[in-house]
């Protein structure tokens, strides 16, 4: 047989595979979004909250308003493409979809652009104490501006606060694909639901996990490998699955906390290689002892 024969059978072959297998398709309406433009809109997000750090151009007081205005309208334009996209193809799976629905969709999509873009100098206020934050808790920085450039737990943090406002927003599919494209860059894994306090602190960063429902309160820093997590349960259950993490609280390395019921009080410290799924009282300890059994130190003792 000839080449050009096989190719022509094995596309015929792909061809009916679209037809009996479904879910895995996508051909009919509206485009999803694109990664590679959530990626670029990302970039630009990161340029207007950090003004100098990013771009190829020097940044100075005479063409900071005009090269602002540039990216916020950049921005504003794609985003709002993205999230139409987005709000569409959940029409489509409810089987909503219709004129009128995508005219809302699109006036929709416009209103929550316009909220995050005026959002922007409160979340700079957020990220500086998360940048703050960052540098006090790790004695190897330098500065500030070292966290901003290089650190991946702040690259983290800033696409976590971003996303976070559009899923709050109720917008699909964009918010997990922004935190995606920073766990595949950085190896944090922070779903876009978390509620986490102010002044985030990630040192090291790699194989951290916060899942959707976790909550964390202010001043709660955590190390390379932590997961807050969900104990295994059945997807029809609804309902809060991760842990609450309270104040002032520091988990070391390779510590896994389980469970929608397990809460962690203010100022905890939980050592490294700790397992937890029942909840802890202010102030406590916990560590692995030398014989590798796990111990709980509370205030009064």
């Amino acid at each position: 047989m000839k080449q050009s024969e096989v190719l022509k059978n094995n596309i015929n072959s792909i061809l009916e595979s679209y037809d009996k297998i479904g879910i895995i398709n996508h051909l009919e309406g509206e485009n999803l979004p694109s990664r590679q433009s959530i990626n670029h809109i990302l970039q630009k997000l990161k340029e207007i909250l950090f003004p100098g750090f990013f771009e190829k151009i020097k940044i100075d007081s005479h063409n900071l308003p005009y090269i602002t205005g540039q990216k916020v309208t950049e921005v504003s334009d794609m985003l709002t493409e993205e999230i139409y996209k987005s709000l569409c193809w959940e029409c489509r799976e409810n089987k909503e979809c219709n004129d009128l629905k995508k005219k809302q969709c699109r006036e929709k999509s416009r209103e929550i652009v316009n909220s995050l873009i005026a959002y922007i100098p409160e979340l700079r206020k957020i990220l500086k104490e998360d940048a703050n934050a960052n540098f006090e808790g790790d004695p190897a920085a330098r500065s500030v501006s070292e966290i901003i450039l290089a650190y991946p737990g702040f690259q983290a943090i800033t696409v976590y606060r971003i996303s976070n406002f559009i899923f709050k927003k109720n917008v699909p599919l964009i918010p997990r694909l922004m935190t995606e494209i920073v766990h595949s860059e950085t190896g944090i894994d922070i779903h876009p639901g978390a509620n986490i306090g102010s002044c985030f602190c990630i040192d090291h960063g790699t194989g951290i996990v916060v899942g959707e429902t976790a909550l964390l309160g202010n001043n709660v820093k955590l190390y390379q490998g932590v997961t807050i997590g969900a104990l295994s349960i059945s997807k029809d259950i609804k309902g809060k699955r991760h842990p609450t993490i309270k104040d002032n609280v520091t988990v070391y390395a390779r510590t896994t906390i389980l469970g929608g019921n397990t809460e962690i009080g203010n100022n905890c410290i939980i050592g490294g290689n700790v397992w937890l799924t029942k909840s802890l009282p202010d102030n406590a300890k916990v560590y692995l002892s030398s014989d590798n059994s796990q111990k709980i130190k509370k205030d009064k003792d």
